[in-house]
């Protein structure tokens, strides 16, 4: 009997991919917890597997060479920076993601961390809590009326984020690697150089994937660039903004403030720079969740080791 194994797990338990899984006529087996994350884990619990479902396992090139038999890794997310594709395609094995799945709730996500910034949200909050009754202390305050939108990566949820934030009034403008600067998108938005964008825009939100080309696309010497009053968001992966540059700018005061989600190191330590940078708010990795994408991202991945192992194409892969 075919056997699908869920070797880590970003949902505490498995019982959702269980039943899929068992109802399709497969054998099924789960281990969660970091310590099934490492590739002499996974080697150790794919032993005679044909299909893996992983959320964050390191699948290096150790792990494959290691399991030839192992016909495909399904990844519950978009990202696959945690699983060494080049590797996996040359053992034969099929890399399914699940893109798409989150588009709505992460860009609601982003928009909701540029607002918190500009309006300083969650400083005034700290105040109330604390007895102070008084906004002044943390002007200015920005408001959207009159400021332009960086959207840096131009894929579902770079599309989302920008007709929100059009929505709300900000003047978009746009970076992806596969836009022409001087022409627009089919949604009339302008295509820019990213210099050009990181340099002019009041707000850079950033949706790219993260290879080897933007790993600190956002930089220091990118950083210096920026205008004074502008404002940070990243909901994509953390190493594409350089985490210790963007504080250090935060805390000489040259930058209006940033909204992260995602970190180079997570869980992010309580004494990293960023967590004592002024202005900034700060989420734990949680913009891709809402009870509904939830639901709908367990399904699809499972869905597609399912198809995989049973000889059918899977609805999508990255090889």
């Amino acid at each position: 009997m075919a056997k699908i194994v869920v070797t880590d797990s970003d949902f505490g338990d498995s019982q959702f991919e269980r039943e899929m899984v068992e109802a399709a006529g497969i054998q099924f087996a789960a281990f969660n917890g970091e310590e099934a994350r490492s590739p002499q884990q996974i080697i150790a619990h794919l032993k005679g597997a044909d299909g893996a479902i992983t959320s964050y396992g390191s699948y290096t090139a150790e792990v494959f060479q290691a399991l030839p038999g192992l016909k495909m890794v399904s990844k519950t997310g978009t990202g696959v920076d945690n699983i060494d594709v080049a590797a996996a395609t040359a053992n034969g094995t099929v890399v399914c993601n699940v893109p798409g799945y989150g588009t709505e709730v992460v860009s609601d996500h982003a928009i909701a961390l540029a607002l918190c910034v500009l309006r300083r949200i969650n400083e005034i909050d700290a105040d109330m809590r604390a007895g102070i009754w008084d906004f002044r202390r943390h002007r200015p305050l920005g408001q959207v009326s009159g400021r332009s939108f960086g959207v840096v990566g131009y894929g579902h949820i770079g599309q989302a984020v920008a007709r929100k934030a059009k929505g709300l009034g900000f003047n978009v403008v746009v970076w992806d690697r596969k836009g022409q600067p001087g022409t627009t998108t089919p949604e009339g938005f302008p295509y820019m150089a990213l210099d050009a964008l990181i340099a002019q825009a009041d707000v850079v939100s950033f949706h790219t994937a993260l290879v080897p080309e933007t790993h600190h696309l956002l930089n220091a010497q990118r950083i210096a660039t920026m205008k004074p009053d502008a404002v940070v968001i990243n909901t994509s992966r953390g190493a594409v903004v350089d985490t210790d540059a963007l504080a250090q700018a935060l805390r000489q005061g040259r930058l209006w403030g940033a909204g992260l989600d995602v970190f180079e190191e997570e869980p992010v330590s309580p004494d990293a720079a960023i967590c004592h940078a002024p202005h900034t708010v700060l989420t734990s990795h949680a913009a891709y969740w809402s009870e509904e994408s939830a639901v709908e991202l367990r399904r699809r991945c499972t869905q597609n080791a399912i198809d995989v192992v049973l000889g059918r194409r899977p609805e999508s892969c990255v090889n």
